[in-house]
């Protein structure tokens, strides 16, 4: 049989290692920025685009879509060409998707500092980043397909699957989150409001990290694991068992993450149940990946690269464990909104993608330069260290959520909240935020180890090049099945049908869920007494966007007795059918906000934004003086802000759009005369319009200032609910 010549990429698999290393360190450093925030929260004072509620998303953003990201495509791009014997089907698109996809991280790391925001968890990016994502994903599964089509190696095996899946669902669940109306070149509303709009988000955000970071992480475990073992997979038919029932399953479990709130009683269960039965395939393939490694653990022993996968499997599977109990609702109603779930999301995000993409990147540089590694003691250092890290940053966390949970729901004899100040469960776990600084200090010295051994490993090695390889061209078969051929067989020489089937399979699940939820409008009772926000209130309530303060405050009221007695009555579905996008956070850092309208006076929200310590002693949230700044809130949008909110189907009237901004000062005017009452503030006041007049400088009246704006948003939270209750 002739042999036909050609060469494998691997400029661009170089390309993407470099990305992951580069990013990789700096998502780290942004994280370890805001672990060290929880101990001097105004560390970055008055600085507002490195707060601490600008600075989450772009630590989450960086590490998922820049660092793990990146190292998905440099395996993918490796380990797709050798599976497929043939080069990347076009140079151009390779080379696209790269540029493309660090314009991206580039573009997310400029604008999520500056504020500009969705606010949807793992999807913050506005809706330009939005198109430029799904444009250049699209560029990847060209090119992913393309080769696959000309591949001269028959069958497609199990980590191609994965891949394909991977690219499939990302594509679906962006596309559908980030359905939104633009209302200027970086500001966009949710088309989905309050309850859709949280359930579309989940059935998003947890895919996300079942088609980000595991599916293609998976995919990369079936091809390195036996490479670099030398050993077969441990089973081929639990890989295919494993791979159909995780895509099939994974995508129903969104609504685990909405246990308690006002998303119906149905799609919760849903979720509950999918999600048990999640342990199944992902300890499937737990197993089929350790059970590889049998016979050789002297081996392991010996290569650190085989370490960093045994404890990314058994972290995988640590973490799709613990998910899976989460999703109870008794465990759920323990652990979420503390730090428990951050502990989780992190024994994930460490040790399965972290490891997995450090024993990648020590694998493949000194194949591709043609040496040897520059140190194995420097990576076993690593090794240790990094897992060191891991446990230093994990179990504290484990420990703060269980000490929330239990001071958050404690009672009195008299019936009363035993820690009814907030403020008490947050002090009592600082020792704890001491130690998770300090795993993930450990962490970022590993990470800074890597970098070291790379970069001394690439100065002796040879320059990355295209490398020979030749293999038979693929000859022509029959479409359909052979003679005695299983489908699953057949299926595996078939890259469009198995895509097909692939796509059905994920679809299913996302179909029964949403579509109930988004065109039966009995499923989201309306309540009368709630009524769309006032212009300054809907400023506001996109300055608290802005700020990030989702990221530390929840809006949902869970129905148990203590948070009843805390907060007040439990949500309620028709309170949110004019929020786009809903609010109703993933951890409470501080307390639930969704019914904190009238519960302080302006003055206190005032004196807290500027200086939370003032008001609430010992608290870790940090001022907000640029608020309070000598501009004007922009209210150049506002009209237009409204002209969306009504093709969303809020209904604002012609004459409160016309006479938006009059309506929008006579609310703030109101505003700056209660903050009057306090001689503080007429003091501080009068001292800085003197001073505007001293330097020259036109004075702003407060009433013009963000921090009013952002006053009327709070003011109003859980309000319409009292006003009905009250009558």
């Amino acid at each position: 049989m002739e042999m036909e010549q050609f060469y494998y990429d691997n400029k661009i698999v170089k390309k993407f290692i470099y990305a992951t290393i580069l990013f990789g360190v700096v998502g780290m450093l942004v994280g370890l920025t805001l672990a060290v925030m929880y101990l001097f929260p105004n560390i970055t004072d008055g600085i507002s685009w490195l707060s601490y509620g600008r600075l989450r998303p772009l630590h989450t953003n960086a590490v998922i879509f820049a660092f793990v990201g990146n190292a998905f495509f440099a395996g993918m791009y490796y380990s797709m060409q050798r599976l497929l014997k043939a080069r990347m089907f076009s140079d151009f698109l390779s080379n696209l998707h790269f540029w493309g996809w660090q314009l991206i991280i580039v573009a997310a790391a400029i604008t999520l500092p500056l504020g500009y925001t969705s606010s949807k968890e793992y999807a913050e990016l506005e809706w330009p980043i939005d198109i430029a994502i799904a444009l250049i994903w699209v560029v990847m599964g060209i090119n992913m397909i393309g080769t696959m089509l000309r591949r001269r190696e028959r069958h497609l095996y199990v980590a191609i699957w994965f891949y394909l899946a991977t690219f499939v669902t990302v594509a679906v669940l962006h596309i559908f989150n980030n359905i939104e109306i633009p209302v200027s070149g970086l500001k966009s509303y949710s088309v989905y409001a309050g309850v859709q709009d949280a359930l579309v988000q989940w059935w998003y955000g947890h895919n996300a990290v079942a088609f980000f970071l595991t599916t293609p992480f998976l995919g990369l475990m079936y091809y390195f694991v036996p490479k670099i073992a030398n050993r077969p997979i441990y089973s081929y038919r639990l890989s295919i068992i494993h791979f159909w029932s995780l895509i099939f399953i994974y995508i129903w479990a969104g609504p685990h993450h909405l246990l308690y709130s006002a998303l119906p009683n149905w799609a919760q269960n849903l979720g509950v149940a999918f999600s048990i039965m999640l342990i199944a395939p992902s300890w499937g393939g737990m197993i089929n990946g350790l059970l590889t490694l049998r016979g050789a653990w002297d081996k392991v022993r010996e290569e650190p690269v085989l370490k960093f996968f045994v404890v990314a499997i058994t972290g995988y599977g640590m973490a799709t464990f613990e998910g899976p109990m989460l999703s109870l609702k008794n465990v759920n109603a323990i652990a979420h909104y503390t730090d428990w779930i951050v502990a989780h999301v992190h024994v994930g995000a460490l040790a399965w993608n972290g490891f997995m993409s450090f024993a990648i990147i020590y694998w493949l540089i000194p194949r591709m330069t043609k040496t040897t590694l520059f140190s194995k003691k420097l990576a076993n250092f690593h090794f240790w260290i990094g897992t060191l890290g891991i446990i230093v940053y994990t179990i504290p966390l484990y420990v703060a959520g269980f000490q929330q949970a239990s001071m958050w729901k404690q009672f009195n004899p008299d019936g009363t909240l035993t820690y009814g100040n907030f403020l008490e469960t947050v002090t009592a776990i600082m020792p704890m935020y001491w130690m998770r600084a300090i795993g993930g200090s450990l962490y970022l010295i590993g990470m800074l180890t890597l970098v070291y051994n790379i970069i001394m490993t690439v100065r002796v090695g040879e320059t990355i090049e295209d490398e020979l390889a030749q293999a038979p061209a693929l000859q022509k078969i029959s479409s359909n099945r052979l003679s005695g051929e299983r489908f699953h067989s057949w299926l595996e020489r078939k890259p469009i049908q198995l895509t097909i089937l692939a796509t059905i399979a994920i679809l299913i699940g996302g179909v029964i869920q949403i579509v109930p939820t988004i065109m039966v409008k009995s499923n989201i009772p309306t309540i009368s007494s709630v009524k769309p926000y006032t212009p300054l209130e809907l400023e506001g309530r996109d300055l608290y966007i802005r700020e990030g303060c989702v990221g530390c405050h929840s809006q949902s009221v869970r129905p148990f007795r203590s948070e009843v007695e805390r907060y007040g009555p439990q949500s309620k579905a028709g309170e949110f059918v004019y929020d786009h996008p809903f609010l109703w956070g993933s951890k409470r850092t501080g307390p639930d906000l969704l019914r904190v309208g009238g519960k302080y006076n302006d003055n206190w929200h005032f004196n807290h934004m500027w200086n939370p310590q003032s008001t609430s002693a010992g608290s870790i949230m940090p001022g907000y003086k640029w608020l309070f700044d000598n501009k004007p809130l922009d209210i150049s949008l506002t009209q237009k802000k409204m002209n969306v909110m009504i093709s969303l189907g809020v209904p604002y009237s012609a004459e409160e759009v016309a006479n938006a901004q009059k309506t929008l000062r006579d609310q703030a005017v109101k505003i700056e005369k209660s903050l009057e009452n306090d001689p503080d503030f007429v003091k501080s006041y009068e001292k800085s319009r003197e001073k505007a007049a001293a330097t020259g400088e036109k004075f702003i009246p407060m009433n013009k200032r963000e921090i009013v704006a952002l006053i009327a948003y709070i003011q109003r939270l859980g309000t319409d609910i009292k006003v009905k209750e009250t009558k």
